[in-house]
């Protein structure tokens, strides 16, 4: 749990709470993610404080480094993304709610009594799910050992791995 992003919900006003967070370098580390080399992400923060309705709205923008998939070398790439959350609190019977409300806020329900809100987890989460699936270089922008290697097997094709398969089974 990093302290920065545990929001205590006892000291919030009614209405709109703004503030910034920044998550780093030691913000991903913390999870144990080895392929996060980096990072820079701020977090902008509105929470909306209405009687028993608390509705939070993460708004991410910055970058995180991770290996390239072809090269191995470290690759910054964009992170934006948006979160919104309807927090709810209490005695559920056993049967908490689970998914999205209405308007399609995702439901989080604290533990207990708990009159704190960690969203490091969210926050981490929204960051990695924004980055893309393929994470590489730019064409032409790897490793130049790496893009040597890659234009060698473009310019030769290559046989197919199941060509020393092909006759096993004629003659018998």
């Amino acid at each position: 749990m990093n302290e920065q992003f545990v929001v205590p919900l006892n000291g919030l006003a009614k209405g709109w709470t703004r503030f910034t967070l920044l998550a780093g370098k030691e913000f991903f580390s913390a999870f144990g993610n080895e392929d996060i080399l980096d990072g820079s992400v701020s977090v902008g923060v509105a929470i909306e404080k209405s009687g028993d309705y608390l509705g939070v709205d993460l708004s991410m923008d910055g970058f995180l480094s991770v290996p390239c998939d072809r090269c191995l070398e470290p690759v910054r790439l964009k992170v934006s993304c948006e979160a919104r959350l309807s927090v709810k609190s209490g005695s559920y019977g056993g049967d908490s709610p689970s998914g999205t409300t209405d308007d399609g806020r995702e439901i989080v329900c604290l533990e207990g009594d708990s009159s704190v809100l960690d969203l490091s987890q969210t926050v981490y989460d929204y960051s990695l799910l924004s980055l893309p699936m393929r994470k590489v270089h730019p064409e032409g922008e790897c490793a130049a050992e790496a893009d040597a290697i890659l234009s060698e097997e473009e310019a030769a094709p290559s046989a197919s791995p199941f060509a020393s398969l092909k006759g096993l089974f004629d003659g018998k």
